[in-house]
């Protein structure tokens, strides 16, 4: 089955349930879906899961769905910065749940769910609370936790280009997590500012292959800044 091109990120969002794992793609505002998140937003979806860097900027995309209350917990290895006020609020409140997790593990634990790696052992945050309760191992003389894959029901992700195949590329930072994280979700959902027809896109300059993507929608580029961090 090849990928569906839908007319409006709404229609790219349909069907996304309550109680969903979603990874979102973005390092702070560079990458970020926000016209997919906007979407989800009107959509209605709660109780969600959701993976990503960081937990919000301001009160555009990711702190958007925080701030409207759709979502349960986050996965992230950076929730804590100057802007990220509404997850601060909202964590402190108990109104939502926290998983803190190094980022490059964060990247691991996707592509290994990606790739049908069951678990790996990994050195980072050994002797730390992070590592507290998990499965330890000495490995050539370090200890090494035992660290479990992260998949998705759903991908959100932003790339720069697509064409009507689902092969994608991104530009510069853009790039980050997308194309780790559309190999971890069941379903992968990519807003781009283009779409080509097949073979226009060089192959060897395609990032995420089309049979890793599930729905495309073209959106326009934002270019945002957060004002009132505080």
């Amino acid at each position: 089955m090849g990928v569906s091109i839908a007319a409006t990120a709404d229609e790219a969002v349909a069907g996304i349930e309550d109680g969903s794992t979603v990874l979102v793609g973005g390092f702070g505002l560079a990458g970020m879906p926000f016209d997919l998140i906007d979407a989800l937003i009107r959509q209605g979806a709660g109780d969600l899961t959701v993976v990503s860097n960081n937990a919000g900027n301001g009160d555009v995309g990711l702190a958007a769905l925080l701030k409207a209350g759709r979502v349960r917990k986050v996965i992230c290895s950076f929730p804590r910065q100057s802007d990220s006020y509404v997850f601060g609020d909202l964590y402190r409140a108990g109104r939502v749940d926290l998983e803190v997790v190094p980022q490059g593990t964060l990247a691991e634990r996707m592509r290994a769910a990606g790739a049908g790696i069951g678990a790996f052992y990994s050195p980072v945050g050994a002797g730390t609370p992070l590592a507290e309760g998990k499965e330890a191992r000495e490995i050539d003389g370090r200890t090494h936790v035992l660290e479990y894959p992260i998949k998705g029901d759903v991908a959100l992700i932003s790339a720069h280009r697509g064409d009507t195949m689902g092969n994608l590329v991104y530009r510069k930072t853009a790039r980050n997590f997308g194309p780790v994280m559309a190999t971890a979700a069941t379903t992968v959902v990519a807003q781009v500012t283009g779409i080509v027809p097949a073979g226009e896109i060089d192959p060897e300059t395609v990032v995420t292959p089309g049979i890793f993507v599930d729905r495309l929608v073209r959106a326009e580029a934002r270019r945002l800044t957060v004002q009132g961090a505080r």
